[in-house]
């Protein structure tokens, strides 16, 4: 689109510390950012202000140290963990005659690494495109009106104004085919809606451990590295669970502080997975410094894109880091499972975790003690060829005594198909 310098692999990571502000961004987190880019730092040039300054970000004190610092390790590139204005941005290249990325560029380098389906791809170019659409005008200011040809003279458009124009259009055609692609997706959740089938959908901090944990529980083959943002495109996998039935798990994106917001929208396509689900498992990296920040930051995200009313189950993953722990399921006051404990890559707790998630799913399932008499059988036959029946005894009187354990939605449907309703059913208050 324009030419600046190529990327290099040795990098100088700037890091200011503003008095001014609560929230700030995390070093050690920014080098995880800068090595899942495949890029090594070789210096870190901290500093602190009361606030940015409006033309450079950093003082010209500091500019200098970092001009130092590119010469001294051959660096070609210069990193800041902060959102710089393109403005500021084009001043810094300018000054240090260096390649410059602020911390969204950096997470969108990494997206365009690890996007692989053609969705994934068309959402990172989006998000690449938006954030590009800003800073045209640095790769530009040297070119002149362009000139027609005979029959064609006149001022004609600017070269900038050209690119922006490409750049729009590209833009609107993205949005389109993702429109498509949302539309696909949509029509396969109302079937799995109409089929009544649960959606439980992973969600987390990035590198907690989601598509680990979502290869063990559904013996699936997706990309899990020790890396952030190793999961970019939505996975989908059935699953067999007792009382439940079939329910469709779902890997998605990890989230991140200060995630960008155009990322969020580039991502929606994604992230309505989430949206949509009856079951979120929050997967937490139990082991990380940063744990308690971490879930305020995916709690943030949720509210964000409407999800914070579908019911949660954390999830602590990676106890194996943890010495001499035991895995096991929290309850809160009511008794309704809350917290497993368990390590992904071992598959210590995985059996608790199973069984919490039958039953935050299995919240509606009934289980009855039943009187069918002679004129019954149809019901009987029903629920016995729904595979419902868990024991069935007989009475001297004639009658059936069957113990049925099903969602209530099938109870209900199996009654009605029967002629029957609820009113009509005999239990046996002797089993209750």
């Amino acid at each position: 689109m324009f030419e600046r310098p190529d990327v290099g692999e040795r990098a100088i990571l700037v890091h200011i510390d503003f008095t001014s502000y609560e929230d700030a961004e995390d070093l050690g987190e920014f080098r995880e950012l800068v090595t899942s880019a495949g890029v090594e730092p070789v210096a870190t040039i901290n500093g602190s202000r009361k606030q940015p300054s409006p033309r450079l970000f950093v003082g010209e004190g500091k500019l200098e140290e970092i001009r130092d610092a590119i010469s001294a390790n051959g660096a070609d590139v210069v990193l800041f963990n902060h959102a710089l204005s393109p403005s500021q941005e084009r001043n810094i290249e300018r000054d240090l005659k260096c390649r410059v990325l602020d911390r969204t560029g950096v997470i969108l380098d990494i997206f365009a690494q690890r996007a692989r389906t053609h969705e994934g791809k068309l959402q990172v170019e989006l998000a690449q495109l938006e954030h590009m659409s800003t800073r045209l005008v640095r790769g530009w200011t040297h070119l002149e009106r362009q000139k027609g040809g005979i029959g064609l003279r006149g001022p004609g458009e600017t070269q900038l104004e050209t690119d922006r124009r490409l750049l729009r259009e590209r833009i609107k055609s993205i949005h389109k085919r993702l429109e498509k692609v949302r539309r696909q997706r949509n029509q396969g959740r109302r079937a799995r809606t109409r089929a009544d089938i649960p959606t439980v959908s992973l969600v987390g901090y990035t590198n907690a451990g989601k598509s680990t944990l979502f290869n063990r529980i559904t013996t699936s083959s997706v990309y899990a590295a020790d890396q952030l943002f190793a999961t970019l495109d939505p996975t989908l996998r059935r699953l067999e669970l007792p009382d439940i039935g079939a329910v469709v798990m779902a890997d998605t994106v990890g989230f991140i502080r200060h995630l960008p917001h155009k990322l969020v929208e580039a991502f929606r396509a994604t992230l309505e997975e989430t949206t949509e689900a009856t079951l979120l498992l929050h997967i937490i990296d139990c082991f990380d410094s940063r744990r308690d920040e971490n879930i305020e930051q995916v709690e943030e995200v949720l509210a964000e894109i409407g999800a914070d009313e579908i019911p949660v189950l954390q999830v602590f993953n990676k106890i194996d880091m943890l010495e001499n722990f035991t895995p096991r399921v929290e309850r809160n006051e009511d008794g309704v499972p809350v917290r497993a404990w368990v390590s992904a890559v071992t598959g210590e707790g995985l059996g608790g975790l199973y069984d919490a998630i039958v039953e935050r799913l299995a919240e509606d399932v009934v289980h009855h003690f039943v009187l069918l008499g002679p004129t019954d059988g149809k019901l009987r036959a029903l629920l016995h060829e729904a595979g419902s029946v868990l024991s069935e005894t007989h009475r001297e009187s004639g009658d059936a005594v069957l113990e049925v354990r099903l969602q209530n939605r099938d109870w209900l449907q199996l009654l009605s198909r029967a002629g029957m309703n609820e009113e009509s059913v005999r239990l046996d208050d002797g089993h209750a």
